[in-house]
């Protein structure tokens, strides 16, 4: 290993999901629209804004000025007509704070900077916090290509995001985090998301210190953050003398509506925790594959394939839910009549889901809205 004075290794920080919707097709009074939040040091990033997320925001712990970057997986209402409203409340919230002219980064497909344009613009509304949309061109979009067009009010000019050569994106990197995306396939182009998190600095042998006589303090840091040290009696001590080796990071995979996700398993190999859609049960494989989406045993046997070692199941249809009162339920059959991607209504919890992704070796789990999952190393 080779240690610099800016090292690019991090201390461990804080990495965890919050599910503010996990419902597919449309929010309902016990499910809100497709929305996942990670949290990591300070920063929130959302991953896809359905109708209403602004709404569960402001229900949940999270604080609405801290977000920065937005990843929209496709364009899909269930996964997009949330954001115009979100957008407002983020501007809102974080006036005079330290993010408040910071670029809001958002990302998704071919099409996204039109429809947030067109939502601005024909709503009258004027962002004062700077934002810049960068698309990713899946190359199969039913949508032309608009980065070129006139930019709205304090919209900053994007990027269009280009396939690598093994068909996956490459979205940014910094010293503590890698985004990368692959193609997913549903009835609109479609995107999941890798984030990988860097390394981090390995376990200080305070054992080794101690023999040396170096006292806790900011000495122990100053290894830590790649330096070398001078003990009392001298001697110079380096970090490889003292720290152990190097903590692999963490994998997140957030994987977007899909019925085949081959195209994203490469990048998504030794995933800490994969989020995937689990829309209908398996003995609804036939309505899932119609429709571009997933069962939970797909989602298992992906998690198998990539060596997962969670499954998060959410967008769940809006047939499956806990403990229904009699009211609720009988609106929800009715919604239900006039959403094509429904048929009929069963009395099946989650945890039936659940029980059908179970494999070997990996730790299954439904979110429900307001869950939040911490991502463990």
């Amino acid at each position: 290993r080779h240690y610099f004075i800016q090292s690019n290794l991090r201390m461990v920080g804080t990495l965890e999901l919050t599910f503010l919707g996990t419902g597919s097709c449309y929010p309902s009074p016990s499910r809100g629209a497709s929305s996942t939040v990670l949290r990591m040091d300070g920063e929130n990033w959302m991953f896809d804004c359905g109708e209403g997320t602004q709404i569960q925001c402001q229900r949940s712990t999270l604080k609405p000025g801290r977000f920065n970057r937005i990843f929209i997986t496709h364009l899909h209402g269930d996964h997009l007509f949330g954001l115009p409203g979100f957008m407002c409340l983020v501007q809102g919230n974080a006036i005079g704070t330290a993010t408040s002219m910071e670029p809001m980064e958002l990302y998704g497909p071919i099409g996204l900077a039109q429809y947030l344009r067109t939502s601005l613009l024909l709503s009258g509304t004027d962002l004062a916090r700077p934002y810049v949309v960068h698309e990713i061109d899946i190359e199969d979009s039913h949508i032309e290509q608009t980065s070129e067009s006139k930019l709205s009010g304090n919209e900053l000019q994007g990027t269009i995001i280009k396939r690598r050569s093994d068909g996956s994106f490459s979205l940014f990197e910094t010293p503590a985090y890698k985004v990368e995306a692959g193609v997913l396939s549903h009835r609109l182009p479609c995107v999941g998301f890798v984030i990988t998190e860097a390394p981090t600095v390995g376990t200080l042998n305070v054992d080794i210190l101690k023999g040396f006589g170096v006292p806790p303090g900011p000495l122990y840091g100053k290894l830590k953050s790649g330096q070398n040290i001078t003990a009392p009696d001298g001697s110079i001590i380096s970090p490889d003398m003292v720290i152990g080796e190097d903590k692999r990071g963490r994998k997140v995979v957030i994987l977007g509506d899909t019925c085949d996700n081959s195209q994203i398993e490469d990048i998504s190999r030794g995933a800490d925790v994969v989020v995937h859609e689990a829309t209908h049960q398996d003995e609804l494989l036939d309505k899932a594959l119609e429709f571009g989406h997933s069962t939970p045993s797909m989602a298992a046997d992906f998690c198998v394939k990539v060596s997962a070692k969670t499954l998060v199941l959410t967008h769940f249809s809006q047939r499956y839910k806990d403990d229904v009162s009699s009211d609720v339920k009988d609106h929800r059959e009715n919604d239900i009549e006039h959403c094509p991607d429904h048929t009929s209504v069963e009395d099946v919890k989650t945890s039936y889901l659940v029980a059908q992704a179970l494999r070997d070796n990996l730790n299954v789990v439904a979110a429900h809205d307001f869950f939040t999952f911490p991502v463990p190393r």
